[in-house]
């Protein structure tokens, strides 16, 4: 029998446009297929923590699922417990102070609040800056709301921070909204003294509001920061935290927005309006988690500083460049003459079975690099290490 070419009675939304699926989506469905026909890959791309999140936290997740009294639906700013945490957290680790009340909103993972933030704060053609090289999520989220990216470019060559300078020099009449991250992913850049109160003051003098994007604060870092400890830094920032890298908790979907009561009103709006609160037994185990001590921090960074350490000897093989101050869950480092990531990239995966990201999926400034997740255990990294030297 024949199969019939379908045709979608529908077109797609124009919303759409030009966005496309998620890299990582399609590449993990690509390595996938490949394990199926007998390949064993060795996954270096995606920074998915490996290791559980602290026991405690999944007796607490355990033996709350137990009660009857807690399935059903939660209330859509989180559970105060949840909130409470999270302000608690912020205060004994960045010495910022928020009110629980209203300057704290759970999200079901700091993902989903990129794309809240964007519908809450964007109309058709306002102008976002968004980091070239970053997280595609900040591009994806603008365009299907509407909005038009302005690239703010980073380079090597000024320690991968934006020239506020130049940025100030142009035309920021229809800019809303400006994406930072730091420690800043792909590249591990750590922000330097000052930078912070920079941005704060950039923002306040052109009216922006700064997005700052936070999961990376406790992964091998020297001193960990909030772009919210700034003073008056309320009055034009909002940031995302999460529990997905520094708490083992990836896949839990647990994050937050902080900031000004009046900006997290306007996100719950939106939020409000697409899902509901997680399920009281995450928020539960999630509380626990945010009440770790410094322990639990300093015991998973030493199993990433060893892991980064191999990650090195794998870029020294790749002939590969690198600064050895990157912090951050991942290894960024420059190609070498004559190749680009991509290239790299393809022939580690389909003549060595080891998947290494390409540093272009995070835009065109990331061409000539490639990165590596910390997210696989020392056997692997070097099992992933002596298949490339062969």
């Amino acid at each position: 029998m024949t199969a019939t070419q379908f045709h979608p009675i529908i077109p797609t939304s124009s919303r759409l446009g030009e966005t496309k699926e998620y890299y990582f989506s399609t590449k993990l469905r690509e390595l996938a297929a490949l394990r199926a026909a007998g390949k064993d890959i060795i996954n270096l791309g995606i920074g998915s923590p490996d290791m559980p999140p602290a026991p405690e936290v999944v007796a607490a997740l355990s033996q709350t699922a137990t009660r009857s009294d807690i399935h059903g639906y939660q209330p859509y700013a989180g559970t105060p417990k949840l909130r409470s945490a999270f302000a608690d957290w912020y205060d004994r680790y960045f010495g910022v102070d928020l009110d629980p009340e209203t300057e704290i909103l759970p999200l079901i993972g700091s993902k989903e609040g990129i794309m809240h933030i964007s519908m809450a704060f964007l109309n058709p053609g306002d102008e976002v800056l968004v980091p070239n090289p970053g997280y595609p999520t900040y591009r994806s989220a603008t365009e299907l709301a509407g909005g038009v990216i302005r690239d703010y470019r980073l380079s090597d060559a000024t320690d991968w921070l934006p020239n506020l300078e130049a940025l100030e020099a142009s035309d920021l009449s229809r800019v809303k909204i400006m994406w930072v991250n730091y420690p800043h992913m792909p590249t591990g850049t750590a922000a330097p003294e000052g930078f912070f109160e920079a941005l704060v003051a950039f923002a306040r003098r052109n009216e922006i509001l700064l997005c700052n994007d936070n999961p990376y604060a406790f992964i091998l870092t020297d001193s960990r920061k909030s772009l919210l400890s700034v003073p008056g830094a309320k009055e034009v920032v909002i940031e995302l935290s999460s529990l997905s890298k520094a708490q083992n908790m990836a896949g839990w979907r647990v994050g937050a927005v902080a900031g000004a009561k009046e900006y997290l009103k306007s996100i719950i709006r939106f939020k409000s309006n697409m899902d509901s609160g997680m399920f009281r037994p995450v928020q539960e185990a999630a509380a626990v988690a945010l009440g770790l001590g410094p322990e639990w921090y300093d015991g998973l960074n030493a199993h990433y500083r060893r892991r980064r350490d191999i990650a090195f000897r794998i870029m020294d093989q790749l002939n590969c460049t690198y600064r050895t101050d990157q912090v951050g869950l991942f290894v960024w480092a420059k190609c070498p003459a004559g190749k680009d990531g991509y290239a790299i990239s393809d022939d580690a995966l389909y003549n060595k079975d080891v998947f290494i990201t390409p540093g272009g999926i995070f835009g065109d400034e990331g061409n000539n690099y490639v990165r590596i997740s910390l997210c696989s255990t020392e056997e692997r990294l070097t099992e992933a290490l002596e298949r490339l030297a062969n």
